[in-house]
């Protein structure tokens, strides 16, 4: 299993293993209701993964449902690893509760596919560009807690630096206009969007306003990819986050990224507009 995988996406894999056990065995929850003592709740709550599973639990599941010697030991390991916290824990005290299942998804994806319409992805942002933007969404928040979460978005870039994982990222071009922060933090914005579209696991592409109307509109949204879970599309918003995981919901904004990057300008040229913005600031 991949080192990048924290215990979120553990947890949802055990609980989806589980839940396919005791399919297959031909039981439903009065079944281990009967034989374990469980209640339904506490049955529905693994199975969701709304609470984690213990090691013990996780034994006493295995063996009712009749799982092989070799499987136990998979779902195990599952359950050991997905009871430890991740490195974001430290970051608590100032992530929101809605964004911090996203710091947990994307720290387990293997790629992002992202498209925005005025801002650049966080996973792309250069600090001074990062604390102008959460300045301007919270701006009753004290500098330390600024410092704090522009740390936490320095981290979450670290993965994308050292290549372990893939961004394919479409812009809109007016993410490429709007001044966050002034001139000279904009500037050192854009060239840095340029150091990053060098990178073999980042693709980026610009789409100009020349294109006209579009499927996604309106809509920025990410779609993260994992090696073990279904792929996930997220919605920011100003006071939450929408989480969308069903298969139809999924496809659908699967197309769309296809319609996107089909029709937004290929990197060399998305490069070469970058350029020219920066030469006219």
């Amino acid at each position: 299993m991949p080192q990048n995988q924290g215990p979120g996406v553990r947890r949802r894999v055990l609980a989806s293993a589980l839940t396919q056990l005791r399919e297959e065995a031909g039981l439903d929850f009065d079944d281990v209701v009967e034989n374990l003592g469980y209640s339904k709740s506490k049955i529905s709550r693994i199975e969701s993964a709304y609470t984690g599973v213990s090691i013990v639990d996780t034994r006493a599941l295995a063996e009712l449902y009749g799982a092989t010697p070799e499987k136990t030991a998979w779902l195990l390991r599952l359950a050991k690893v997905a009871k430890k916290r991740g490195w974001w824990h430290v970051y608590g005290d100032v992530l929101f509760d809605w964004f911090s299942e996203y710091v947990v998804l994307e720290s387990e994806a293997v790629a992002i596919d992202t498209f925005e319409i005025d801002l650049i992805p966080g996973l792309f942002q250069t600090p001074a560009y990062a604390r102008w933007v959460m300045r301007a969404r919270t701006p009753d928040a004290t500098d330390e807690v600024l410092h704090k979460r522009v740390e936490l978005r320095q981290t979450r870039q670290r993965r994308v630096e050292d290549g372990s994982l893939s961004v394919w990222a479409i812009l809109d071009e007016a993410t490429l206009h709007r001044l966050v922060g002034g001139r000279d933090v904009h500037e050192e914005q854009l060239v840095h969007l340029l150091k990053l579209a060098e990178l073999p696991n980042v693709t980026l592409q610009v789409l100009p306003f020349g294109k006209g109307q579009h499927m996604a509109m309106g809509t920025a949204f990410t779609l993260l990819k994992f090696v073990d879970f279904p792929s996930v599309v997220y919605i920011d918003n100003l006071t939450g986050g929408l989480y969308l995981d069903e298969a139809p919901e999924v496809e659908r904004y699967s197309l769309v990224l296809d319609h996107l990057r089909a029709t937004a300008l290929d990197p060399q040229e998305s490069v070469a507009l970058i350029r020219r913005v920066i030469g006219n600031l």
